[in-house]
């Protein structure tokens, strides 16, 4: 899979992911995957180190 993000715009969304509480956490790790598309889930959930579940949470809320 190719990576969308530059390494620099990589590391500061997992900068500004660490920094939220859980909720807000599931919902940031949703919106960005839905920005992505296909394979949105598989690519935030490795670089944000959470669970596809987690992800899938998040756009319910």
């Amino acid at each position: 899979m190719s990576f969308p993000y530059k390494k620099n715009i990589e590391k500061s969304m997992k900068k500004f992911y660490d920094s939220l509480c859980e909720k807000n956490k599931r919902r940031y790790a949703a919106i960005e995957s839905e920005k992505l598309s296909h394979g949105g889930v598989n690519y935030i959930s490795a670089l944000l180190e959470c669970d596809p579940k987690t992800i899938r949470q998040g756009k319910k809320e």
